[in-house]
């Protein structure tokens, strides 16, 4: 009769955690902010389209990820100065992260869009979050690109909402329709986001 040998058990493979985070674009008053659910296991190069989308960006420009001064993007080998950053393609923002609880993100190194990101929450594995990222709240619209950094975002919001000032007409040709700077809304962006595989 032969040995009986006993099998180990096969461990589950960790369920990851789904995070809340709140990502504020700085400089600007009123503050222009989103609250939105993402699994940990998003890869950064997806955390930047969700960004994109959430905060109402096209997406035309270059961006880097800022953990604690690990720094993650999309290597530019034509953008001749300073240290390059680390491809962002595969690396998870659970290994970004690490222990922290906040970081930096930015768009558009002319205008030079800074978000903070803060971790505000971890939930419980959902699979259903588990496939997709969702905005749950926030205020206020996203700047036009190439507006011109906070200084010509400020001088854009005054002349479209005087029709009046010398460059009213100008601004309202340039962007093509009137501009709402307290417009928002949650469904427009989760049904763009519903559009994204992570």
């Amino acid at each position: 009769m032969g040995t009986v040998v006993a099998l180990p058990k096969r461990r589950k493979a960790p369920t990851p955690d789904i995070l809340q985070l709140k990502i504020e674009l700085a400089w600007i008053k009123p503050v222009i902010w989103r609250r939105l659910i993402v699994p940990e296991s998003i890869t950064l190069a997806k955390l930047h389209q969700v960004f994109q989308t959430v905060m109402g960006w096209y997406d035309c420009h270059l961006h880097e990820f800022d953990f604690q001064g690990e720094r993650y993007g999309i290597p530019d080998p034509d953008f001749g100065w300073g240290d390059q950053p680390l491809p962002e393609q595969r690396v998870r923002l659970k290994t970004a992260l690490g222990g922290a609880r906040s970081f930096r993100y930015t768009y558009d190194f002319g205008d030079d869009w800074e978000h903070k990101v803060k971790l505000e929450r971890r939930l419980p594995y959902d699979p259903e979050l588990a496939r997709t990222a969702f905005c749950v709240a926030g205020a206020n619209a996203c700047p036009p690109e190439d507006v011109g950094s906070v200084p010509g975002y400020q001088d854009f919001v005054a002349a479209m909402a005087d029709p009046n000032h010398p460059e009213h007409d100008e601004m309202l040709a340039w962007y093509g329709r009137p501009y709402d700077p307290a417009a928002f809304d949650t469904t427009d962006i989760n049904l763009s986001l519903s559009d994204l595989k992570l």
